[in-house]
């Protein structure tokens, strides 16, 4: 049987040979990654695999017998299925909030109050507490348009806007409920949710600072400027950078488009962590009606859809009536998502026949005779994992699974609180092609591959290191027992 280590090195110099060194289109790359992936996984991995995610043995037999380019097909839908809607309705928001002069709106009033000089600190503050109870992807396509209006504005500092961004959605992403990982993470290790709610706010401020420190690093030594494309032409932002304020929507309405999707995916996860959500016969009427409102606009793709609608309603006031402007608008902006959308896809595809080759099993099976302390093998554990296969919230519940069994046999001298934010913090090594994450920034932010691999990936290495080492102080110093 071929180890599933062998299997990933392999599938690795496809997609980074064939991007960096045949000059392939990723989207190309990395389905060929996707196909030598699968072809060189034996039968027995995919059966392992399908014992893993609890299929019965006739389920496990026919994934196992399913051809190999519908297996990653199936792959490719899934991803597809998770992130289409939301990437077509935010290139949407985007471009409505770039041409009716939204996000110019915005950028002012920020500077107003920031400064140009803390423009990126407040950009870096607010993806992190926006990213508590919404999504890494969607904060990212929420304030990607407001980054480009702020690089306009003040003519120098996109690449420390975009990492900025990306620092704060991703660090809340792994340490603060309710997002999936941290939600499955203190489910399987008995953590209170406060607990690491509190916790994992400590400890993303101060991954926070040493991420800022690194983009700011970066930023200097590789000053990427704001590029021109296709939903974003440099020749609009400047014509609506030097407009007239009074011809820019109010602040208010320019933030209809951001708020709505925050405030009804917000509402529902904070309904669905701490309440019995409408389950109870005994609330009145318009309680019920008012769960059955959140929970239908909440969910996140409905909400997304939400805020596009209220884009093009403030598109449409600009354009003054102008249908076949709004039209233009409008294709642009999906012609630009479905490029992102492929690319995604694909990288869902080569992640998953990466998972297929049973490589969580393998990992676990290197792990398990490590003799150190748990915290640092908690954390080893969860990077091996994302590294491997390039999800977050899959890394981090393939190391709780392996973990909350060891650390319940072992005793120990501090609260499980610390590995689970162990398990978080390593869950953000090593970001690369492999992650539908990745390419969503290269994308929507016109950064190129080695550009992102350069800045960003190790941006999220040097918080995540940054974590461990304060988890391993205060796991010391305030055990919480």
């Amino acid at each position: 049987m071929q180890d599933p280590l062998f299997i990933l090195a392999v599938g690795i110099l496809f997609v980074v040979g064939g991007i960096i060194g045949l000059r392939l289109h990723a989207f190309l790359a990395l389905l060929l990654g996707a196909f030598v992936v699968a072809f060189l996984t034996p039968h027995g991995s995919i059966l392992l695999y399908a014992a893993e995610r609890g299929m019965d043995p006739n389920a496990a037999e026919a994934l196992a017998n399913t051809k190999i380019g519908l297996r990653i097909a199936n792959e490719f839908g899934k991803t597809c299925g998770k992130i289409g809607i939301l990437i077509a309705m935010a290139s949407i928001i985007g471009k409505c909030m770039l041409e009716s002069g939204a996000a110019e709106r915005i950028v002012r009033s920020m500077l107003k109050i920031s400064g140009v000089k803390r423009a990126p600190i407040t950009f870096l503050g607010s993806s992190f507490f926006i990213g508590i109870p919404v999504f890494f992807d969607t904060v990212f396509y929420l304030m990607v348009p407001l980054a480009k209006a702020m690089a306009m504005k003040i003519g120098k500092n996109y690449l420390l806007l975009i990492l900025a961004i990306t620092a704060g959605a991703a660090m809340a992403n792994s340490l603060v409920p309710p997002t999936p990982g941290p939600l499955f993470l203190v489910s399987e290790m008995n953590i209170p949710i406060g607990l690491m709610m509190v916790g994992g706010i400590l400890v993303g401020l101060v991954t926070l600072v040493a991420g800022y420190t690194y983009a700011a690093w970066a930023n200097k030594k590789w000053p990427i400027p704001l590029r021109d494309s296709l939903d974003a032409p440099l020749k609009d932002i400047k014509s609506l950078s030097s407009q007239e304020g009074a011809k820019l929507p109010s602040l208010g309405f320019a933030l209809m488009p951001i708020l709505l999707p925050i405030v009804f995916i917000s509402t529902k996860a904070g309904l669905d962590t701490f309440l019995d959500f409408g389950q109870s016969t005994s609330q009145s009427n318009m309680t019920n009606a008012f769960f059955a409102f959140i929970n239908f606009f909440g969910e996140k793709n409905m909400a997304l859809v939400c805020g596009a609608m209220a884009a093009l309603i403030m598109l449409a006031i600009h354009k003054m009536g102008n249908r076949q402007a709004l039209l233009n608008s409008v294709q642009a902006a999906l012609m630009s998502a479905g490029v992102i959308i492929l690319i995604t896809s694909a990288g869902g595809a080569f992640g998953g026949m990466l998972q297929q080759t049973g490589i969580s099993f393998r990992i676990g099976e290197l792990t398990q005779g490590y003799q150190m302390a748990l915290i640092p093998l908690a954390f080893l554990i969860t990077a091996i994992v994302r590294t491997a296969q390039g999800s977050a919230t899959v890394a981090m519940i393939t190391a709780s699974g392996i973990l909350s069994g060891m650390a319940s046999s072992v005793h120990l001298e501090y609260h499980m609180l610390y590995i689970g934010l162990a398990v978080a913090c390593g869950s953000k090594l090593i970001p690369w092609m492999n992650d539908s994450g990745f390419w969503i920034i290269c994308k929507m932010s016109n950064l190129t591959e080695k550009e992102a691999l350069k800045t960003f990936s190790p941006m999220l290495t040097i918080m995540g290191i940054s974590g461990l080492i304060v988890i391993m102080i205060a796991a010391k110093i305030w055990p919480l027992l």
